[in-house]
């Protein structure tokens, strides 16, 4: 499922977008909560991050609320428009991590504000766990950008660590737009892989036992038509290091951080060249 953005009306999306954002007011038992834009959008996360974006409509949003979908227009106008707001919304939570300096498990490690790399690798590992826990977002199509504040304020926040390198402009935006669709790509695997068991009722490991024990039978000349599959089968190149985690969201997670890791050394020699060049 692919959603585009954008497709409310300009002026009111964008207005919204970029309101001051006010606190969502929740109440405990008692009279409900007072509706409020911010309110009804992070309810419809919620619906996202629980359910899919397959089960987000108004009414599921005003269920949770205790109020009826007619209710939210006066909010907002449309699903369309509540997908925009509630994508840029949820990207602020990215935003606060990287803001109040907590670095980000395993890509990050005890990241060095004063080393590039570093920084990149610690804002990389953030961007990862928020589409983990957001795998929605990642259905919103990157080929009409939502232009909200807090996808510009993630964009600034590399762009500033890049910039301080030295590197030109467009060399900058290539790099950013290089990590966003590398970590997009590997990430939905893993969402998938999490989420696959939910979805068919067959947990991973039975699921490949079941498949891949069938290959003697159905081609036992498996080894000679593939030759180099089966040596790099044999040197532990398909092994699952950790059983306890789906075998395809490891083989993601380890893509990406080759896949980046190769992405950052192109970027350090395109560094010493504008250093070289300058000097």
């Amino acid at each position: 499922m692919v959603v585009y953005a954008g497709q409310g009306d300009p002026r009111r999306s964008m207005q919204l977008l970029w309101r001051d954002h006010e606190p969502a007011e929740r109440t405990g038992p008692g009279p409900r909560a007072q509706l409020s834009v911010n309110l009804v959008v992070e309810t419809a996360i919620e619906v996202a991050d629980t359910e899919g974006m397959q089960a987000l409509s108004m009414r599921a949003v005003g269920e949770r609320l205790g109020r009826t979908a007619m209710s939210l227009y006066t909010y907002v106008a449309s699903k369309n428009e509540l997908i925009d707001l509630m994508y840029d919304h949820a990207f602020a939570e990215l935003v606060r991590e990287w803001e109040s300096g907590g670095v980000a498990p395993m890509l990050g490690g005890d990241t060095d504000r004063t080393d590039w790399r570093a920084e990149v690798l610690a804002w990389s590992g953030h961007l990862w766990n928020f589409y983990l826990r957001h795998p929605w977002t990642l259905e919103i199509s990157q080929a009409r950008p939502v232009l909200g504040p807090n996808e510009y304020r993630l964009f600034e926040e590399l762009a500033t660590v890049l910039h301080r390198t030295g590197l030109p402009a467009k060399a900058i935006s290539n790099t950013y737009g290089s990590i966003l669709n590398l970590a997009r790509g590997m990430v939905r695997t893993a969402a998938e892989a999490r989420q696959a068991e939910a979805v068919t009722g067959q947990p991973e490991d039975q699921w490949w036992f079941a498949r891949s024990a069938q290959l003697e039978e159905v081609s036992d000349d498996f080894s000679e038509r593939f030759p180099t599959l089966t040596l790099m089968t044999e040197e532990g190149a398909f092994a699952n290091d950790d059983p306890s985690e789906p075998y395809l969201e490891q083989e993601a997670w380890e893509s990406f951080q080759f896949g980046l890791d190769a992405l950052l050394d192109g970027v350090q020699r395109r560094i010493d060249a504008t250093s070289g060049a300058s000097a």
